[in-house]
């Protein structure tokens, strides 16, 4: 790059880091307010409080990274044209096409950001939460419940235990699972303890019961010597298999295929939306950057206002993602909208790409204008 690259590049992402780290940071606290019960009610560490909820960064950032880009540029243009540089660029033969360069440049960095997030890294990390998350439930039953308190899981599901023991086993266990409340489930068992067996956790119940309704609206009741239960499907009850989002990408295209021979055939349309958004989301970097180049690009003296551009790149950019995560959402359902999911971010760079270079569209436009021009008085 020129050294007059360089600078744009320098200033534009200079733009983008600082919106990406301010509007992550924001977000992150408010993710992070959610997650505050762990500290108070189930009584983990600081350490376990920002693991949990530092693993929801790679999320955040693929998210917010297209906007902050959209941030960036449109700062640094501003700048530039406040202080007339890009006036300056402009007399001294620098062509749009030229100037375009450099955010070019930063916005393929941000798309290769959000697509290694995308694609690799977000699917880890939620892996990596519903991993952890066990295991701060297992520690709760171990280490943190109160005797005699009918403690919640989570939603629907309760814990109770009458003492525990020196060797950390529980006496007088009851638990009840009323999450399906046409299959309610309940446990009453003399003892328990909680073990870890090849990295997974569970709860073993000796010398009790359980009970489970039945059609006929009678229960039967199961006597046992030791029953363990998994303490990991109470995350997602009736889901044996990951849910799409905790799947790789490669996982994902076989899973409408896989999905379509198991029971469940409605995991075909969310594999299908989740991959989509997987590939569609790291073009928006690009549809970012370009609309608001596209708006800002022109060099202008400080007397003409910008106001009116940098509204109109926001609602532009507003309604170009809105859109997508509309009919991202749509594919799970039609299939046809996938066409128009990536038709989304593609057209409206293309749009801007036309505009900037003036291509055949603005020439049709100017010429409609010439043809039919406004009046005045």
């Amino acid at each position: 790059m020129l050294r007059i690259e360089r600078y744009v590049f320098r200033t534009a992402a200079y733009g983008f880091l600082t919106g990406l780290a301010a509007l992550t940071g924001i977000v992150w606290i408010t993710q992070a307010l959610r997650q505050v019960d762990l500290l108070t009610s189930k009584g983990q560490s600081l350490l376990v409080f920002l693991s949990i909820t530092g693993l929801t960064t790679p999320s955040l950032v693929a998210v917010i990274a297209p906007i902050a880009l959209f941030v960036g540029v449109l700062y640094c243009l501003n700048k530039l044209n406040g202080d007339s540089e890009l006036v300056v660029m402009n007399a001294a033969g620098v062509s749009p096409t030229r100037l375009l360069r450099p955010f070019l440049i930063l916005s393929a960095l941000v798309f290769g950001l959000v697509a290694t997030l995308s694609i690799e890294v977000m699917p880890w990390s939620f892996n990596a939460i519903e991993t952890l998350s066990a295991l701060i439930r297992a520690d709760f039953i171990a280490n943190f419940a109160r005797p005699g308190a009918f403690n919640e899981l989570g939603t629907g599901f309760v814990f109770h235990f009458r003492e525990r023991d020196a060797d950390g086993s529980l006496r007088g266990v009851f638990i009840q699972d009323r999450r399906d409340p046409a299959h309610i489930t309940t446990y009453i068992s003399e003892a328990g303890k909680t073990i870890s067996r090849d990295g997974e956790t569970y709860l073993v119940l000796s010398k009790g019961t359980y009970q489970r309704p039945e059609r006929s609206g009678d229960s039967a009741v199961v006597t046992f010597d030791d029953y363990a239960i998994d303490l990991s499907q109470f995350m997602h009850r009736g889901e044996e298999a990951k849910r799409p989002r905790q799947l790789s990408t490669v996982e994902l295209v076989a899973g409408p295929t896989k999905a379509a021979k198991d029971a469940d055939r409605r995991l075909a349309g969310r594999f299908r939306s989740e991959l989509i958004d997987r590939m569609v989301s790291p073009l928006y970097a690009f549809a970012a950057g370009l609309i608001a180049f596209a708006a800002l690009g022109e060099a202008r003296t400080t007397r003409q206002g910008r106001g009116l551009s940098i509204a109109a790149a926001v609602m532009s950019f507003l309604i170009v993602r809105m859109l997508g995560v509309a009919l991202n959402s749509l594919t799970a359902n039609q299939p046809i909208a996938v066409v128009l999911a990536w038709g989304v971010p593609i057209g409206a760079s293309l749009v801007c790409i036309d505009s900037v270079c003036s291509g055949p569209l603005s020439r049709a436009v100017g010429g409609a204008r010439r043809m039919f021009p406004a009046r005045t008085g």
